[in-house]
């Protein structure tokens, strides 16, 4: 089978490590690089933590330095659900390869212009580092062949009542990449809150043996803490975002999607950093975006389990 070109942007982060643990377990992708976004915590830990990543799995993927900040707006990270490191778990491995040369824009756009095929872009952090190449070569945006995402929402939000943590970090930058005109997945927090991880799920992980599963375990273990103090209505499950975005990529049969026009609010004084959903069709415009709702959990968690048991 053909694998399917990638490049993955993310800011790792406990649920983009187990997302990278499932694009590259699961055998399907050609991961042409992996782009690091501040986001989850600041740029110099979330690189650091996707070479950790990469040290860990064995594979060999460039990852890019991106931006240190949003376009317009001052960095906020999510350190009290990610801890002090971004990726706080006691099984990780010394890095032991470096970052390539150049930043993360300058390397999308060498890999846009030297590949033959069309490239899928999965962004699972705030878009600045999307938005920036958007803008900086516009003449590439039709080498790409889709954007799946993690962010946003369309009832709900993480930092607002509204607002997704990934969209409000960069909200800019996220109204850019919806209106670019490139067909988009999202995949926001209707669809992650129901894409829950259990104890019994983390057990499992961690039954399989290899080291890559004992670290898979160890990170949703710290992960679970927050989503067990601070989001009692899962009833214990953590959210586990980010591979959604890659799962969809996998088999989208799993998920229940809508045709929606999504844009994104940038100024609203309490809105700010929401993606404006058009769930019913009430502005009758042409949809943009294949917006998840839905998913079948046990299906998803089987996924990344077979994923991560191929790995070391």
């Amino acid at each position: 089978m053909k694998k399917r070109p990638l490049i993955i942007d993310c800011d790792p982060g406990h649920d983009d490590a187990l997302m990278i643990m499932l694009a590259v377990g699961c055998g399907l992708f050609d991961i042409k690089a992996i782009t690091v976004s501040a986001g989850n915590q600041t740029q110099e830990k979330t690189l650091s933590n996707a070479l950790k990543i990469l040290t860990l799995i064995d594979a060999d993927i460039p990852v890019y330095r991106g931006a240190e900040k949003p376009m317009f707006r001052d960095l906020i990270v999510a350190d009290y659900a990610h801890g002090e490191t971004g990726l706080n778990a006691p099984s990780l491995p010394t890095v032991t390869r470096s970052a390539a040369q150049g930043s993360a824009v300058e390397g999308i756009a060498k890999i846009l212009s030297t590949t033959i095929e069309k490239i899928t872009i999965v962004p699972t952090g705030p878009l600045t580092n999307i938005a920036t190449f958007l803008l900086a070569y516009p003449h590439l945006k039709n080498r790409v062949e889709r954007i799946s995402l993690m962010g946003g929402g369309i009832f709900r939000g993480n930092m607002t009542p509204l607002a997704e943590f990934n969209i409000y970090a960069d909200p800019e930058a996220a109204a850019i990449v919806f209106s670019s005109g490139i067909p988009i997945t999202m995949c926001g927090l209707d669809v992650t809150h129901k894409a829950l991880v259990f104890q019994k799920d983390i057990d499992h992980f961690r039954a399989i043996g290899n080291k890559t599963g004992n670290a898979a375990a160890d990170l949703m273990d710290f992960f679970s803490v927050y989503y067990r103090e601070h989001h009692l209505e899962l009833e214990g499950g953590a959210a586990l975002h980010d591979p959604c975005a890659i799962a969809w990529l996998i088999d989208p049969s799993i998920f229940k999607t809508k045709l929606c026009y999504v844009d994104v609010e940038t100024k609203g004084e309490l809105t700010t950093g929401t993606t404006v959903v058009d769930f019913y069709n009430t502005l009758k415009r042409e949809p943009n975006t294949e917006v998840a709702y839905d998913i079948n959990r046990k299906a998803y968690m089987e996924m990344i389990y077979q994923a991560v048991k191929r790995l070391p």
